[in-house]
């Protein structure tokens, strides 16, 4: 209740209706079969409802203050722009209200978006019903989009988008009179600022998970390797040592054989007629 204000916008006035969902079972039959599999709790605009997840929830639900105010942000949205703002619009906003700075994890391990690329702003709304880690990166995508648009202002953040925004009905149009660029170029501001912010940590986080994976399969490898090298040697060692042993011996016996015979003591000696 102390924080039922969300940036740019007036404070909403329509009640809210929250649902805590006692378990996965009973969510799921509150929330229907419109809302993606994967997610953890889903706010309804049109009746203004909200349905999360209750105390048996798993951690991959979240932090139940921060998921509450991305839900609540999604209605107070709603109750001021009504079905203006595209899909990246409505759940970016949600997280930055919510100030969900972990989205940004998310796109510096993103491999992808160093590779192929920032996708444009019409095209991120299909990644959120494209499964649970697509939507991740969408998510992230989206949330920076917000808060790259607010910090255009360094003033009034979103405060004159949203002033303008139901008089144009254009977000276009909103745009260009709040920050004096069109949409076009802040999309591509935004694409170059994403990719150099996390393009390259994205590569590095990958290149060092592979070389601790490639290290992981070869180091035992190497051990094995190393350990057969030093039997080979002390084999081979082994089986010098025994050659030369055996090269001497043959070559003393045949010393021996090489010398004359020993001649007869003059003891022995006999006297000739």
């Amino acid at each position: 209740m102390a924080r039922d204000t969300f940036s740019g916008l007036p404070r909403p006035t329509r009640p809210v209706l929250i649902v805590i969902a006692s378990d996965w079972r009973r969510f799921r039959e509150y929330v229907g079969d419109v809302a993606a599999e994967w997610g953890s709790a889903f706010a309804f605009p049109s009746d203004g409802r909200i349905v999360m997840q209750g105390s048996s929830a798993g951690s991959d639900a979240g932090d139940p203050e921060a998921v509450l105010r991305h839900e609540l942000a999604h209605l107070a949205l709603h109750e001021f722009l009504g079905d203006l703002p595209p899909r990246w619009f409505d759940e970016g906003y949600a997280s930055f209200v919510a100030n969900e700075w972990g989205r940004d994890q998310v796109l510096a391990t993103n491999v992808a978006l160093a590779l192929r690329g920032t996708p444009s702003l019409d095209t991120l709304d299909a990644g959120f019903s494209a499964g649970a880690t697509q939507a991740g990166a969408t998510y992230a995508l989206a949330y920076r989009a917000v808060a790259d648009m607010a910090a255009l202002d360094r003033t009034h953040g979103l405060a004159l988008l949203f002033a303008y925004w139901p008089r144009t009905r254009s977000l276009d149009q909103a745009v260009r009179a709040a920050y004096g660029i069109t949409l076009a170029d802040f999309e591509k501001r935004w694409a170059a600022q994403t990719r150099r912010r996390y393009g390259a940590l994205a590569v590095f986080a990958d290149l060092t998970v592979a070389t601790l994976a490639l290290l992981f399969v070869i180091t035992p490898l190497y051990l094995v390797r190393r350990q057969r090298d030093r039997t080979r040697l002390a084999t081979m060692i082994a089986r010098e040592a025994e050659q030369e042993k055996m090269e001497r011996d043959a070559a003393i016996e045949a010393l021996l054989r090489s010398l004359p015979p020993a001649s007869d003591s003059p003891g022995n000696a006999t006297t000739q007629p």
